[in-house]
C-alpha cells in the first residue's frame, strides 16, 4: 500500500526534501495514518518518528516553512513541536520504554522504528508512512493495524495484560476508540482492562477526565460507559453513577433503572447539542437518586429531593476529579437541581405564573434545560411519550408568550432598593428587601405586569402597611 499520490499537502513535499537534507530515517505515525486509511480527513495532528533527533528535523522544517513560530523543543524526549497553518507537526526521536509499576511515566531509550511502533497502545496506531526518498510513501504495518481497521477491532500489539499495567490510560483510550470509531475491543484486550482496573489509580485525575470528555463527545457516549460499567473502572473513577445501577422491588413495585435511564438521556441530548457541559448535566442528572430512595406503600417508591441532593454531589464530583470549579461546575450544578422542574409543568396544566418562574430562576440556561428535560423523556411507553412532549411544546409556546409580554428572564423589579430607601426616607435594611421580594413575587405571580408603574403603586401600597412615611418629592 503506497500513499504517495496521496500525500499531496505542501508540508510533505517540505518534509520529504527536510528528511533528504539531514539523512535520517523520517516516517508519518499513529493517529494520522489511521485516520488517512479509513479516510478520515479531519486530523491536524502529525506525528513524525524520526530515527535520530526530531529537534533536528524539526529545525529544517522550519527553516523551509520561513515558520515565524517558535519550536517548543523538550531535551530530554528528543521531542520538538511545530505549528504551521492549522497543522500541529510534532517530531520525536525513535525510542523504547520500560515502566515501572508505580508509574505510567517510562524510562525511555533510544531505539528502532520497529521497537519505536511496539511501544504504541493499539495495532491500529502502530502504521508508519516513509518520508524517506527510496520508498516514499510506502506504508510500514508490522502488526497488522490494517486488517484490524477493516475488522474494526481494537487490541493491543503486545500482551494487553502489560500493556494496560504499564500505562493504564490505555484502558480508557481503548474504550474511547471503541465508541468513536464504532469498533470492538477484542477479547483478551477487554477481560485484561478488567483485570487491570485497580491500576487507574496510579492516572492523574486531569489525563481521566479529557478521555472521559471525549466519550462524551461521541454521537452514542453510552457505548463507551457500558464498557466502563463492565469493566469496573466506572466505579472507580465516578462511583456516583455506578450506584445506579439495579431496581429494587418491594411488595411488587419496582423503580426505574436509572443506571440505563441516564446512559439513554445522554445519548439524547448528544442527538442535538455538542454542548460538552450539558452532556455533562445529562450524565449527572439523577446521581442524587440513591441517597433519597425510599419506599412508600402508597405511591411506591420515591426519590423526593433527588435534584438539589445531585447539585451538591456535583460539586464534590468536579472537586474529586480535578474538574474545573468555575462557571463550568455551577452551570451544571444549576441544570442537575432545576432537572425536573419542566418535566413536573409537563405533567400539569401549564399556568402562566408556574412558566414565569421557570423563566426567572432558569435565565440564560432556560434553552439548556429545557433540552435536558426533552432528553429525560424514557418512557418506553408509545402514548406517554408523545403527551410528554406535545406537553413541552405547550410549554415552549408559553415560553415565548409570556417571555415577550413579560420580559421575565433575567429581569430586575423595575423599582430598585434606591428608591425604596429614598421615598420611604429609610437606611438599608430588611424592609427594603421585603418590599423588593413583594414586587417580584406580584410580577411573577402576574398579579401586577413588569412595569415601573404598577410596581410603583405596590411599593407605596407595601410601605404604608408596614408603617412607613412616604415622601412623594423624593420619586
Amino acid at each position: 500500500m503506497n500513499f504517495k499520490n496521496i500525500l499531496n499537502n505542501p508540508i510533505f513535499k517540505i518534509l520529504k526534501e527536510s528528511v533528504a537534507e539531514i539523512g535520517l530515517k523520517s516516517y508519518i505515525v499513529g493517529g494520522y495514518v489511521r485516520d488517512l486509511i479509513i479516510k478520515n480527513s479531519n486530523k491536524k495532528d502529525i506525528d513524525i518518528v524520526v530515527v535520530g533527533s526530531g529537534i533536528e528535523l524539526a529545525k529544517k522544517v522550519k527553516k523551509k516553512l520561513n515558520n515565524t513560530n517558535k519550536i517548543q523543543i523538550f531535551k530530554s524526549y528528543g521531542t520538538a513541536m511545530l505549528k504551521w497553518n492549522d497543522v500541529t507537526m510534532e517530531f520525536v526521536g525513535s525510542r523504547k520504554e520500560s515502566y515501572s509499576d508505580s508509574s505510567r511515566n517510562p524510562k525511555i531509550s533510544f531505539g528502532t522504528l520497529q521497537e519505536d511502533l511496539l511501544r504504541r497502545d493499539f495495532t491500529i496506531n502502530t502504521m508508519a508512512i516513509s518520508l524517506n526518498e527510496e520508498n516514499y510513501g510506502n506504508l510500514i504495518d508490522p502488526f497488522k493495524g490494517v486488517l484490524d481497521l477493516k475488522n474494526q477491532i481494537i487490541k493491543t500489539p503486545l500482551d494487553p495484560l502489560k500493556t494496560f499495567s504499564d500505562d493504564p490510560l490505555r484502558m480508557l483510550r481503548a474504550i474511547r476508540f471503541c465508541n468513536q470509531l464504532n469498533f470492538k475491543i477484542e477479547a483478551n484486550s477487554l477481560k485484561a482492562i478488567t483485570q487491570n482496573s485497580d491500576r487507574i489509580s496510579i492516572i492523574t485525575n486531569e489525563r481521566i477526565v479529557d478521555e472521559l470528555n471525549k466519550i462524551l463527545e461521541c454521537k452514542k457516549p453510552s457505548t463507551g460507559f457500558i464498557i466502563l460499567e463492565k469493566t469496573g473502572l466506572l466505579k472507580k473513577i465516578i462511583p456516583e453513577l455506578s450506584n445506579l445501577k439495579g431496581v429494587d422491588e418491594i411488595e411488587g413495585k419496582t423503580h426505574k433503572e436509572n443506571f440505563f435511564h441516564t446512559l439513554e438521556v445522554v445519548d439524547n441530548i448528544s442527538r442535538h447539542t455538542d454542548n460538552l457541559w450539558l452532556k455533562w448535566a445529562a450524565l449527572l442528572h439523577d446521581i442524587g437518586k440513591p441517597l433519597t430512595k425510599k419506599f412508600n406503600k402508597k405511591v411506591g417508591w420515591t426519590f423526593h429531593g433527588h435534584e438539589s441532593v445531585g447539585a451538591k454531589m456535583v460539586y464534590q464530583i468536579f472537586k474529586r476529579l480535578k474538574m474545573p470549579l468555575n462557571d463550568k461546575m455551577k452551570y451544571v450544578q444549576r441544570l442537575v437541581f432545576m432537572s425536573s422542574r419542566p418535566i413536573i409543568l409537563s405533567e400539569n396544566e401549564v399556568t402562566d405564573a408556574a412558566v414565569r418562574r421557570l423563566v426567572f430562576d432558569s435565565g440564560e440556561l432556560l434553552e439548556d434545560l429545557i433540552c435536558l428535560c426533552e432528553a429525560d423523556i424514557t418512557t418506553k411507553n408509545p402514548k406517554r411519550f408523545l403527551q410528554y412532549h406535545e406537553n413541552f411544546k405547550i410549554i415552549r409556546e408559553k415560553i415565548n408568550i409570556v417571555e415577550e409580554r413579560d420580559r421575565i428572564r433575567n429581569f430586575q423589579p423595575p423599582i430598585s432598593g434606591k428608591k425604596i430607601m429614598a421615598y420611604f426616607g429609610i437606611e438599608p435594611c430588611d424592609k427594603v428587601g421585603i418590599i423588593k421580594e413583594t414586587i417580584k413575587e406580584a410580577i411573577l405571580e402576574g398579579e401586577i405586569s413588569n412595569k415601573y408603574s404598577d410596581a410603583l403603586t405596590l411599593m407605596k401600597k407595601k410601605g404604608l402597611e408596614m408603617g412607613l412615611k412616604p415622601n412623594e418629592n423624593k420619586l
